[in-house]
């Protein structure tokens, strides 16, 4: 099936939800594609229309609105995502989880940096598995920043990270590499 020219507005639109990767308030995509709701719920229907067919739909409700799976294809995603949930988080995960345990709420940039390497990957699986949770970044809007969900904490049998072991002085620890390292680029 041959795909017709989606408009500008409904492009932009099919792009802001692609890069939220789940729903948007029909408010905030208003303002992020620079339309009234009348224009966006025409630009959305043409959006619909276009990805019919294809691996994606949208998923609309009267406040929200979040580019997804399409049906046809939900099955053999869910058996994809079940497969690589059996497995276990590995090292990577825990260092992240570690992370976000000591040192608290972290931007992916953060936690890369602490790492040493890309965590994409290993966010998109601790957030599936549901261990951390994405959440609006109050001082950048550009970044999300990740935490350990309530959860998580639960299976570790604390109510709080700062019942961990050693929280304090591994939270220390975490704090004094990072403000080294600043150290160091701002010299260089």
């Amino acid at each position: 099936m041959a795909h017709s020219m989606l408009s500008d507005l409904s492009a932009r639109a099919e792009a802001f939800l692609f890069s939220e990767g789940g729903a948007l308030t029909l408010r905030k995509l208003e303002q992020l594609v620079g339309a009234k709701r009348e224009e966006l719920s025409a630009a959305l229907d043409e959006l619909a229309a276009h990805l019919e067919g294809s691996g994606l739909s949208l998923v609309r409700t009267e406040t929200e609105i979040s580019l997804c799976t399409a049906p046809k294809a939900a099955e053999v995603i869910k058996k994809a995502y079940e497969e690589e949930l059996s497995r276990d988080i590995g090292d990577a995960g825990l260092e992240v989880v570690s992370i976000l345990l000591y040192r608290g709420a972290s931007t992916r940039a953060q936690i890369d940096y602490i790492r040493g390497v890309n965590t994409s990957s290993t966010i998109r699986t601790l957030l599936a598995r549901g261990l951390v949770e994405r959440a609006v970044n109050e001082k950048d809007a550009r970044e999300y920043l990740y935490r350990p969900t309530a959860e998580l904490l639960a299976h570790l049998g604390v109510r709080t990270a700062k019942e961990l072991p050693e929280h304090d002085a591994i939270a220390g620890e975490l704090a004094s590499f990072e403000r080294t390292e600043q150290s160091k680029n701002d010299h260089e």
